[in-house]
């Protein structure tokens, strides 16, 4: 009898197989982060284009009416506006009569308003917040600024 021995095949081991699988989850585990950073990137550049023409809308109002709206509904902006993280944007008028509770006012790290006519936020990914720009929920937030001057991270202001 003649009896034929089995050739190798030309596919893959199993241990082979998982040396693969392993090395693609090693890479999308380290591209993740990345794509997550960029996103948010992204995200916090539509807020700040959202409050730089919200800002304009604002100051339009104030020219014509002598004052800063009650909400954004009255330059036509619907309610709840939502961020991109589907957090509503916070607006509170400053310069107006009477004037907000002092203790609404965002501040700087030295206890300063960071505005003198009107405050207009993104509380940022983590859809939390705190009055001082310096605190632990703050510093995601994307802000106005300056009266405007700076519109970005509170931690970078």
């Amino acid at each position: 009898m003649n009896k034929r021995l089995p050739t190798p095949s030309a596919g893959f081991t199993l241990v082979e197989m998982m040396i693969a699988v392993i090395i693609m989850g090693l890479l999308v585990a380290m591209a993740m982060p990345i794509y997550a950073r960029y996103g948010n990137r992204v995200k916090a550049n539509e807020v700040a284009a959202f409050m730089t023409t919200t800002s304009l809308a604002l100051e339009t109002y104030h020219a014509q009416s002598g004052t800063y709206p009650a909400t954004l509904a009255e330059i036509g902006i619907s309610e709840p506006a939502l961020d991109p993280w589907g957090n509503p944007y916070r607006y509170l008028p400053i310069d107006t009569d009477p004037p907000p509770k002092t203790g609404q006012v965002r501040r700087d790290r030295n206890m300063n308003p960071i505005n003198t006519d009107f405050d207009l936020y993104s509380t940022g990914p983590d859809g939390r917040t705190q009055t001082q720009l310096t605190g632990r929920f703050a510093r995601d937030d994307i802000v106005r600024a300056g009266n405007g001057s700076y519109i970005g991270t509170a931690q970078d202001f």
